[in-house]
């Protein structure tokens, strides 16, 4: 099982009762605000969600971690890697996203669980080059991304939900770790 811990985060695998704690911040329209069409998802489509990102790991060998918080033991939300198939500028890259319910922002943890993620995708998983993707006008993402080292490449449109989707890529010769 695949596990990263990080100085206040535990970054592992989905377990069945993380389903309605995720189904909570994905049914709150702050959170989704710059998730494809801006839709809240029910526990269904959480649902739904977990079993792909379950999948992918079998597939890939890499996917969305849960991210737990070491102090509490509290589900905060996602990051992880994961093929954007959706989009066919970068629809072959690995890409690094994250999705972190309210109470868990602006303290620093999606910064630490993406970097802790690009690093196992460049140093574990053996990737040259991972992407990241975000809704132009996304300040807290960019600023993620801007941590992690990621240089902005590109803006393309999301193709079925028509929005300007800015694509940064960070390669292992760029990487500082």
């Amino acid at each position: 099982m695949t596990e990263i811990r990080t100085p206040r985060l535990l970054l592992r695998r989905w377990r069945d009762d993380d389903l309605v704690p995720m189904a909570e911040i994905n049914a709150d329209p702050r959170v989704m605000r710059w998730v494809g069409d801006g839709s809240v998802l029910d526990l269904d489509g959480t649902a739904e969600a977990l079993e792909r990102w379950e999948e992918e790991w079998d597939e890939e060998g890499f996917g969305l971690f849960a991210v737990e918080l070491l102090a509490s033991g509290e589900l905060a939300g996602f990051t992880g890697l994961y093929v954007p198939g959706y989009l066919p500028d970068v629809a072959s890259e690995v890409a690094v996203g994250w999705r972190l319910g309210t109470p868990f922002w602006g303290q620093g943890y999606a910064s630490e669980a993406a970097q802790a993620t690009l690093e196992f995708a460049l140093q574990d998983r053996g990737l040259e080059r991972v992407v990241a993707l975000c809704r132009v006008g996304d300040e807290a993402s960019e600023n993620v991304i801007r941590k992690l080292g990621m240089v902005p490449e590109r803006v393309t449109t999301h193709p079925v939900h028509d929005v300007p989707l800015a694509v940064h890529a960070i390669d292992l010769t760029e990487y500082e770790g």
